[in-house]
């Protein structure tokens, strides 16, 4: 039986509610105790020394492109999954428009075997809710449920036909999946790149309203009133959408909603002068929405912070503005961005963002994951909340370089990353 201590650490785990100091016991891949050691004489092959850090589950991430299979040049899933262990993630989520799409058993079996071959995260896995994402027809839901798939998602393409959403949510209900939806109204977007408002006018780009979000939203909303199905919101921008969540929840609707990390702390200004790693989906909007968004995860409205992660090769942020492919390299900036959250005048303790990375959105999935009671899988971050980093792209583990947080001085750094109790990342200088 391999066994495991870390002694001396602040354990923080949400699920539980523990904030304080601790030790945490594992054998056998497992969590056995913590607080007081096993009373039956346990004995720890190796004991991690977490003094001055804060022991918490391993973060689970909502949003993940890992690039295969399909798009290797950019990145592999076992390169994404070394990064995810530096950013102490523990499980990912893999939304489905890989290349072939997660839309049989087979695709899903493969991006499995792959993530265990890596052996750095967990990962899992959305299966597509219509078949090759053309929103023409629905996938097999039963058949990808059966394979693993631990909900559906149309991913970032539109299902035209307001018949077939509703048919795909009754068939998602009726096999008990929750439905990932990226509100997104096709039509109001069109080719837009950016925030339509005063910084699309004066760089002469064309703009996404916040009412193609919102108006998505309100189309799910009105459905649900007719159909029994669970929705997950996936990447809120703008203020609006969180206020009709918001209304929906308090209604009694099974929905939830989670945000990215970096639209917590840009808005359309940070696009400066066409800063390509500003180009996102959706786009980064006003000052307004980041604080609408802000204050939906401080009321619990918006219950989990995801990473996004879509990591690019330099050719495909070369281009002009709207040329260029959206989305970051997110991984390892996740949890310092959320830590930013918390400290000073900001309405979030530790344990909130702690719970909005790992038990929030582990319950989004309904995997048992994202917490530290006895029995569940050792999977463990350890960080230090005061260890202060510049993000330098050359020195991401992602194969992923497009950020737009280089230079930014952040505060939090993982030290130790657990899977199953076994050690998948130990930080070779640590602060």
């Amino acid at each position: 039986m391999s066994t495991l201590a870390i002694t001396g650490g602040r354990v923080v785990d949400p699920a539980n509610g523990l904030d304080g100091p601790a030790d945490v016991f594992i054998a056998d891949g497992r969590i056995v105790a913590v607080g007081p050691a096993p009373p039956d004489g346990f004995r720890p092959e190796q004991t991690l020394d977490a003094s001055g850090r804060v022991v918490a589950p391993g973060l689970v991430d909502l949003a993940a492109r890992l690039r295969e299979p399909g798009q290797e040049h950019k990145a592999t899933i076992a390169s994404e999954c070394a990064a995810a262990a530096a950013g102490g993630i523990t499980t990912l989520c893999m939304p489905p428009d890989t290349h072939p799409v997660v839309d049989t058993a087979a695709v899903v079996e493969l991006i499995h075997q792959r993530a265990e071959a890596a052996g750095a995260a967990r990962v899992v896995t959305l299966g597509a809710l219509t078949v090759g994402l053309e929103g023409t027809q629905l996938a097999e839901m039963a058949e990808l449920k059966r394979a693993g798939c631990v909900g559906v998602s149309n991913a970032l393409r539109p299902v035209h036909d307001t018949l077939v959403l509703r048919r795909a949510l009754e068939y998602a209900a009726s096999h008990d999946l929750t439905v990932f939806v990226h509100p997104e109204d096709p039509h109001l977007a069109q080719e837009g790149c950016v925030h339509e408002g005063v910084v699309a006018t004066r760089l002469g780009l064309p703009g996404i309203p916040a009412s193609a979000e919102t108006v998505a939203v309100a189309q799910i909303l009105m459905l649900l009133e007719q159909v029994p199905a669970r929705v997950h919101f996936c990447r809120l921008s703008a203020a609006r959408s969180v206020n009709l969540l918001a209304r929906a929840q308090y209604d009694g609707m099974p929905v939830t909603a989670d945000v990215a990390a970096h639209q917590l702390h840009l808005t359309e200004m940070d696009i400066g002068f066409f800063d390509n790693n500003c180009h996102l989906r959706p786009p980064l909007r006003t000052r307004r929405d980041l604080e609408g968004l802000r204050a939906g995860l401080v009321r619990g409205t918006v219950t989990a912070i995801c990473s996004d992660h879509q990591p690019h090769d330099s050719d495909a942020k070369l281009a002009p503005f709207c040329e260029t492919e959206p989305g970051i390299s997110a991984l390892e900036t996740l949890l310092p961005l959320a830590l930013r959250l918390t400290g000073g005048d900001e309405p979030l303790d530790l344990a909130a963002v702690i719970a909005r990375l790992t038990c929030e959105p582990a319950r989004v999935l309904g995997l048992a994951a994202g917490t530290l009671s006895p029995g569940a899988a050792a999977d463990v971050c350890i960080f230090d909340p005061h260890a202060h980093w510049t993000v330098e792209p050359d020195r991401l583990v992602s194969r992923g370089r497009n950020t737009p947080f280089t230079g930014w001085e952040l505060e939090g750094q993982v030290t130790h990353t657990l899977v199953g109790g076994r050690v998948v990342f130990q930080r070779e200088d640590p602060p």
